[in-house]
């Protein structure tokens, strides 16, 4: 009986697979298509025909957009894993954050390193991941207002930071070298009231996602559990707000992947991906996803959706993780 409870819990799987068969093969099929363009091109530079190389640029051009519909139908997901941990530098201090920009599509490769999270206000600005390995080609930032916790994230060229002993979310311009817009998050605990388990003034945390800017914080009218509200990244007004019902001592660390806030149970050795909360549907779910938590101390865990990757500060250690997203095919139209 319970083998005959589980195949019946596998039978609605069966048309996702073969709807991932069918995108499979698609992508193939598209591969082979740019193979062929190019080696049309390759004997288009020969015999630059205006018609053909016009004929040709058609053909790009359309060929461009079903790969991009069709990264689209395979772009969000459901997590499903976590990598080892990468390690890109070990600098600064036991608590920390550094990023790279969030926004997608986006050409800038600048990356941002902010050591502390008590009264900080010195942002380094390296130019490429290169120089940040290496420690040069920086510049330095020094913000109006001290920052608090590690909760801070960059999209599109801006700094979304939590303003020292206030509720108050900050937005810095990097290239105007100015604070664009501040706005306090009402009800939202600070200075220690509501942080991660971990403390360190981390009562509000900013992250981004295929969906765009989210606030994760906690208010004494949720009883100290887990608020997620999604944020105009322009004015920084709540746009909608959830109760996940997660008692935020009790997390370790959280971030946002396709609209779904993942929680881990600890910032230490032994840590793993526990609670997810589903944004669109109102709904959660207990997980069980390890993660090698390599020198034992977490303090920031952020995704950044244009490069798939979960960025963190462990123990004075600058640290990747690549992750695994299961996709949900979307069937609806053609490509």
């Amino acid at each position: 009986q319970e083998l005959k409870d589980k195949m019946t819990e596998l039978l609605p799987l069966l048309p996702v697979l073969d709807q991932y068969k069918a995108d499979t093969r698609l992508i193939v099929h598209l591969k082979e298509e740019v193979r062929n363009l190019s080696g049309s091109l390759l004997a288009i530079q020969e015999e630059m025909g205006a018609y053909d190389y016009e004929e040709l640029q058609q053909r790009v051009l359309v060929l461009e957009a079903r790969l991009h519909a069709c990264m689209q139908k395979l772009g969000c997901g459901k997590l499903t894993g976590v990598s080892n941990p990468i390690t890109i530098r070990a600098s600064g201090s036991r608590f920390g954050s550094w990023m790279t920009d969030t926004m997608t599509p986006s050409a800038d490769s600048r990356v941002w390193y902010m050591d502390g999270y008590y009264k900080g206000r010195r942002v380094l600005e390296f130019r490429t991941m290169n120089d940040f390995v290496t420690g040069q080609n920086f510049v330095q930032h020094l913000l109006p207002h001290p920052w608090a916790g590690t909760g801070h994230v960059v999209f599109n060229g801006s700094l979304y930071y939590n303003k020292y002993q206030s509720n108050i979310a900050v937005k810095y311009h990097f290239r105007s070298r100015s604070v664009l817009v501040q706005r306090s998050l009402a009800g939202a605990g600070y200075n220690n009231t509501f942080p991660y388990s971990w403390g360190g003034f981390s009562d509000i945390d900013f992250m981004v996602d295929e969906n765009g800017l989210w606030a994760v914080y906690t208010t004494n009218q949720n009883a100290g559990n887990i608020v997620v509200s999604r944020m105009d990244p322009q004015t920084l007004e709540v746009l909608r707000s959830w109760d996940t019902g997660y008692p935020k001592r009790s997390a370790g660390e959280s971030f946002m992947i396709c609209g779904t806030l993942y929680v881990t149970n600890s910032h230490l050795a032994g840590a793993k991906i526990y609670f997810a909360y589903y944004t669109n549907t109102s709904s959660y779910e207990y997980t069980d996803i390890p993660f090698h938590n390599q020198y034992s101390h977490i303090s920031m865990l952020d995704y950044n959706p244009r490069e798939r990757v979960l960025y963190t500060w462990n123990n004075g250690h600058q640290v990747i993780y690549n992750v695994t997203l299961f996709h949900v095919i979307k069937t609806s139209g053609e490509l």
